[in-house]
């Protein structure tokens, strides 16, 4: 009887260890996803504040078409306004926040490119200057996404393999989703001289 008791004892402890083991192991993922996802929106949000002075920059411009510009704020607004917690990062989520900077990304693009149309434009110091800010800042996003999907990536392995998805299903660790390419960047662009 005391043979059987310390067995189901020693049993008990180990399993004990290793769920605490995994829990533990778990956090540690679940926190590097949430440290990555707020070095993705910091990126964002730089983004979000280059814009004011940009749009401010190119009203400075004679004629300059004022839909673009209606666009590209409108774009900035819906951007900005989707805030997306760490605890919220469901594929479907991560999907919507995508789309609203896919529309702030496109809206950008049209004004870039009509902004190619306005000499004094292009030759204003500060358009030069925020247009480079800009430029840099995508990189910082496009490094900043795939830091966050190599998180996610480490974290759903651990939260998907067994015996950690018992524990992860326990302790409430969900799937992560991961950020993906937008529709306009499955085909390549047209260029035509």
């Amino acid at each position: 009887m005391s043979r059987t008791l310390i067995i189901v004892v020693v049993i008990a402890l180990i399993l004990g260890m290793y769920g605490c083991s995994s829990y533990n192991g778990l956090v540690q993922e679940d926190t590097n996803v949430q440290e990555k996802w707020s070095q993705v929106q910091t990126q964002y949000q730089r983004r979000a504040d280059l814009i004011p002075n940009l749009v401010r920059t190119v009203q400075g411009a004679a004629n300059f078409e004022k839909s673009t510009l209606t666009a590209v704020i409108q774009a900035r607004a819906n951007a900005t306004g989707m805030k997306l917690d760490a605890n919220q990062l469901t594929p479907e989520n991560i999907q919507k926040f995508q789309a609203a900077q896919d529309q702030l990304s496109g809206s950008l693009s049209r004004l870039l490119a009509v902004a190619e149309s306005y000499p004094n434009l292009k030759a204003n110091q500060n358009f030069s200057e925020l247009q480079s800010q800009l430029e840099g800042t995508e990189n910082r996003i496009a490094v900043s996404r795939n830091d966050f999907n190599g998180a996610v990536k480490v974290y759903n392995q651990s939260v998907r393999s067994f015996p950690n998805n018992i524990f992860a299903g326990i302790f409430g660790f969900p799937v992560k989703g991961f950020f993906e390419a937008s529709q306009a960047a499955q085909s390549a662009p047209t260029v035509q001289f």
